[in-house]
């Protein structure tokens, strides 16, 4: 029954991503979902709240949707519909409410804070710095420029850098050093070539 839960939200989170540039697409959600289900089994946490709280955690995202409140009633239509209960419901509502870096929350529940690390842990890295490009390009900011403040390059500095001191749980943290590593590197090679 979870299996076949699961598969429906997938099609529902592909139908609404499918085309988006930002990098903020379908695979950004299946990444996130898989990533919060790995983390989910050595936290010893529940696995099927984690993946499809994964593959939702951007609806109702206001730089997404033009109506991020009827986005998220939509969803609580559909999760109805494929006999989830009020209780998942509500309860990947909260996740999805408290995921957002700019909002600067904590979740409550440790499913929360492992969607929250794998959304995080998927800005970061090699992928991370693709989606800021992406996410960049789309929105027509400039790549760097040494007297803006709203580049893509600033972007490492006031959101990215951050992430791996912000994870909340121990899985989370091992996995991000790795990343945060290859994103000063990154940066220290594009200061190299810029200069």
């Amino acid at each position: 029954m979870k299996e076949k839960q699961l598969s429906r939200i997938r099609e529902y989170v592909r139908q609404l991503f499918h085309d988006d540039a930002t990098g903020h697409d379908f695979f950004h959600m299946e990444r996130v979902a898989n990533m919060a289900k790995q983390i989910a089994e050595a936290e010893k946490a529940n696995l099927f709240i984690c993946e499809a709280a994964g593959l939702l955690h951007d609806i109702g995202d206001q730089k997404l949707f033009s109506n991020p409140n009827k986005a998220i009633d939509d969803m609580g239509i559909f999760l109805n519909s494929i006999s989830m209960s009020s209780k998942e419901i509500a309860c990947i509502k909260r996740i999805i409410k408290d995921v957002s870096f700019s909002k600067g929350e904590i979740p409550d529940q440790l499913e929360g804070k492992i969607v929250q690390d794998s959304d995080r842990l998927d800005a970061i890295g090699a992928i991370g710095v693709a989606r800021t490009f992406a996410y960049g390009g789309a929105n027509n900011q400039m790549i760097h420029h040494p007297e803006l403040t709203s580049t893509s390059i600033q972007h490492f500095y006031d959101k990215l850098l951050k992430l791996k001191q912000l994870m909340n749980t121990d899985t989370a943290k091992e996995i991000a050093e790795e990343r945060h590593r290859f994103m000063e590197t990154y940066l220290k090679q594009f200061f190299h070539e810029w200069n």
